[in-house]
């Protein structure tokens, strides 16, 4: 049975990949700090699969604790690197932040990748790596442009990041280019729960339909220059 490492594990798409990777017969593990996630979300991938997945609530910019969870667990297989800040708006207010987060935990797991030969990774990255494209809709084919926002350049550096690094390495790496995802487990125990005021249309239109806030309010679109 491949060992799955995934990293932000109780996200939204995380927390879906664990049960997909539960059901197709993985064993995995997660590493997330909860700084915008809430653990409680690992009760519900243990309902639909009944299994308890462990996570390490640990800060990936911090090197030595990452390197910690390699050690202890030395027969990874494969890693989806999902943990990052993702707030467009947020990252136009505090840039410095978004690549130091964004970049500094991917080159660390990227070290271990490196240390202890990790076959496989998957670098979650974004569609706003096309910045404002000429076409839509764009395709595997389209030409990135420059970003729209300090956001979508991390996964722009991140994706040069990892493919400088695969050059060197013997791990066979892959880049996820998608755009929004909506939507919930059809068991409907889990779904996107974001921490504080949601930054995507879909979690404030949910929140707004069950009473949890009060209207619908929506950052106010930025121009991209």
């Amino acid at each position: 049975m491949a060992k799955i490492l995934v990293t932000g594990g109780c996200g939204y798409i995380g927390s879906h990949t664990l049960v997909d990777l539960v059901e197709n017969g993985y064993e995995v593990i997660s590493v997330d700090n909860n700084k915008r996630s809430n653990p409680i979300i690992l009760e519900g991938v243990e309902k639909i699969t009944g299994k308890r997945i462990k996570n390490y609530k640990v800060d990936l910019c911090n090197y030595d604790d990452t390197f910690a969870i390699f050690q202890e667990n030395v027969d990874i297989d494969g890693i989806i690197h999902f943990a990052a800040y993702k707030s467009v708006g947020e990252s136009v207010e505090k840039p410095l932040m978004y690549f130091e987060n964004n970049l500094q935990s991917l080159i660390n797991i990227l070290k271990c990748v490196g240390e202890f030969k990790i076959p496989w990774f998957v670098f979650s990255s974004s569609c706003t790596v096309y910045g404002n494209p000429d076409e839509i809709p764009v395709t595997e084919e389209t030409m990135p442009k420059p970003a729209a926002s300090p956001y979508g350049y991390t996964k722009q550096m991140g994706e040069q990041i990892v493919n400088e690094f695969a050059k060197g390495s013997s791990t066979k790496c892959i880049l996820l280019r998608y755009f929004n995802p909506v939507g919930a487990h059809p068991s409907a125990i889990i779904g996107e729960m974001p921490v504080g005021k949601p930054q995507n249309l879909f979690p404030a239109i949910t929140q707004t339909a069950t009473a949890t806030t009060s209207r619908l309010t929506m950052p106010p679109p930025r121009r991209c220059t």
